[in-house]
């Protein structure tokens, strides 16, 4: 993928100490056994909010630095809607924590490192990213030619159910 294919339009204006905190919230994370990511939130009433890639320590897979800020900011204000806010990750997230971040309505993403620096640590999702692209047909992987996962549909006669029951949910809470 083009280095250059990430938006560069200064769209809301970055924050070169927020950007910074999240690299030293990084090397902090490695100093405490955890993954070399950190992500610091600005929401937009000004309050600052911290992640540190808890995955190991966690033994949860989703514990990217991102993920984990996003889940203290969401808490926090008691909300899923970070609309108005602002995401600074010590590195470029890779696409389960854009993806948070897009579900998670943040306005902006700013990031330190990008993916080519964290595949040269050892962190490369490039084949992630290359399938959320269409590039792949299917992720490859370890299991004797059989992918990394297997994602398919498999229509059940009550697969929209849950669906049918949040439509007419007259308390339910839209996001």
């Amino acid at each position: 993928m083009d280095r250059n294919a990430v938006d560069t339009r200064p769209a809301v204006p970055v924050d070169a100490a927020h950007l910074e905190k999240a690299v030293t919230l990084a090397v902090d994370s490695v100093a405490n056994a955890g993954g070399p990511f950190g992500a610091v939130i600005v929401t937009r009433d000004g309050r600052v909010v911290e992640g540190n890639n808890r995955v190991t320590q966690d033994h949860d897979p989703t514990a990217h630095a991102e993920v984990t800020a996003i889940r203290r900011a969401c808490a926090e204000l008691g909300t899923h809607d970070l609309s108005g806010a602002v995401l600074y990750s010590s590195c470029e997230p890779c696409p389960m924590c854009l993806a948070s971040a897009l579900w998670a309505r943040v306005d902006a993403v700013y990031f330190a490192a990008d993916r080519h620096d964290a595949a040269a640590a050892g962190f490369d999702d490039a084949a992630f990213y290359d399938y959320f692209a269409g590039r792949l047909q299917e992720l490859p992987g370890t299991r004797a030619g059989t992918g990394l996962m297997t994602v398919r549909h498999e229509r059940t006669a009550s697969a929209v159910a849950p669906f049918d029951a949040w439509r007419v949910l007259e308390t339910r809470i839209d996001y």
